[in-house]
């Protein structure tokens, strides 16, 4: 009998309050032992960001990037944790060359719209609302991509669509794909971790 391949080793990237962070952690947590990935580091360019404090109460090891531009550090503070597989998580700033490099399809965004619409420098939380009300849409959702090195052009993943509803705002908007975030981001990183412990 070949024995059970050890779970993926996921670092999450966050600028925020970490719900995503929190949605993985609660899937994760209802596969118990069948799960296929682990995260084992979270990370912030933010001191305050709550995504850290979600991560220090399950007594995972986090860290504050100094400098999110200096690509070597970062490749060097992720290696130490052993990460197999990267996820941003609410991760607003630019992911350095030599990190999607390092880990060329195994680094994942989700981000709040149908990409390849709404996506780009710039683009990221209200912003996104906004601009897909202003366009007049009739749908907005989430997707779960691949990351490289451009903003939001890596290789779609998996998406859920939401309805824009008539009267919506950019909040009311936000939470409806946020809910579907949440839905749709844990399950597609659990289902790259199986394809990727294969390949180990």
């Amino acid at each position: 009998m070949t024995a059970p391949r050890p779970p993926l080793r996921v670092a999450v990237l966050a600028s925020g309050g970490g719900s995503n962070l929190q949605a993985i952690f609660d899937y994760i947590g209802t596969l118990g032992d069948a799960s296929a990935a682990r995260v084992v580091f979270v990370a912030s360019d933010r001191a305050a960001a709550g995504a850290l404090l979600k991560a220090q109460a399950k007594e995972i090891p986090t860290a504050v990037i100094a400098n999110p531009a200096d690509g070597p550090p970062l490749v060097r503070l992720l290696e130490s944790h052993r990460v197999e597989c990267v996820a941003l998580a609410g991760y607003l700033k630019f992911v350095p060359r030599e990190v999607t490099a390092h880990w060329q399809g195994r680094i994942v965004n989700i981000h709040p719209a149908l990409l390849p619409k709404f996506g780009g420098a710039g683009m990221y939380g209200r912003r996104v609302h906004e601009a897909v009300l202003a366009a007049g849409e009739s749908e907005s959702g989430a997707t779960v991509h691949q990351v490289d090195d451009a903003f939001d052009r890596g290789a779609i993943l998996a998406q859920e669509r939401v309805p824009v509803d008539p009267g919506d705002t950019p909040d009311t908007l936000a939470a409806r794909v946020l809910a579907a975030e949440h839905r749709l981001y844990p399950r597609t990183l659990h289902a790259l971790a199986l394809q990727l412990i294969t390949s180990r």
